[in-house]
Order: structure tokens, then C-alpha cells, then sequence
């Protein structure tokens, strides 16, 4: 294995530290400089190399991971927006709102009704899977030339 080999999977393994933290700890202020130290890299290579593994940066990554909690404690119902905002690791409402509406394409409180009244009797596991948000500029477009 060559030296580039090998860097390349040291770096690898560092960024899967650093997603896996975000999975455990979306909830808590994170920023990339703090992510970035605790693996011992800059952050704009903790930006670039994790971009181009998990296909976003991982500011992006980790509103992401806000925004499929909150929609799951949305879909639940026995929390408030502003709860749930706070919740999962936004401190700001109209931040939460605007990530949420941007991800999802509609406003929180918009989605809880829709969810309650229309995802009775849809496992929980299934339901995360179908309603995970993508960012509209991060969808796929078909090729309108393939048929």
C-alpha cells in the first residue's frame, strides 16, 4: 500500500469519528473548528475531505441530523415547535424554521399536521426512511434523455 494509500484510509477513519459524533451529539453546540480539532485537522480540510466522503460538508451534515430528529418528534406530537427547536440543538426559532423549511420544503408546524393526519399505521422505521430531507439543490434530477 503506498503512503497516499495509507493517508488517505487514516483520513477516513478520523472523518467517520467525526460523523459519528455528530450522530451522538447533534444536539449540543457544534461548530466545524471544534470537530476539526478534536480529530487534529483544519477545518477547511475536515470540510473539503468530509464533503467528498459523505457527499456534504459537515455543517451540513449535522443540520441535517437536527432536522430528521425534529421531524421525528414533530411526527410523535407531544412537544411544541418551539420545544422540539430547542431540542434538537437550534437556538434560534426562526433558524429552526428556515433549515426546516429548506430541507423539508415546508414549514414545522405545516409538517406536524400533515404527519398526524396522514402516517397512521406507518412504522416508525419506514417513515424515517421515506421522509428523510434532502436539500433541493442536493436531489437528483433524472436525466430527461434515459428512458
Amino acid at each position: 500500500m503506498t503512503t497516499d494509500q495509507e493517508q488517505r484510509l487514516r483520513d477516513l477513519k478520523l472523518l467517520r469519528r467525526v460523523k459519528d459524533r455528530i450522530d451522538r451529539e447533534y444536539a449540543q453546540p457544534l461548530d466545524v473548528e471544534a470537530l476539526a480539532a478534536g480529530v487534529h485537522m483544519s477545518a477547511g480540510h475536515l470540510s473539503r475531505e468530509f464533503k467528498k466522503a459523505y457527499g456534504e460538508p459537515p455543517y451540513s451534515y449535522l443540520m441535517t441530523r437536527r432536522v430528521e430528529r425534529a421531524m421525528t418528534l414533530l411526527r410523535r406530537g407531544d412537544l411544541s415547535v418551539t420545544d422540539i427547536c430547542f431540542e434538537v440543538g437550534f437556538s434560534s426559532l426562526g433558524t429552526f424554521s428556515t433549515r426546516f423549511s429548506e430541507l423539508v420544503g415546508m414549514p414545522p408546524s405545516v409538517y406536524r399536521t400533515r404527519a398526524t393526519n396522514g402516517g397512521a399505521g406507518i412504522p416508525p422505521c419506514v417513515s424515517k426512511q421515506v421522509t428523510r430531507p434532502v436539500r433541493n439543490r442536493e436531489a437528483k434530477v433524472p436525466d430527461p434523455y434515459i428512458t
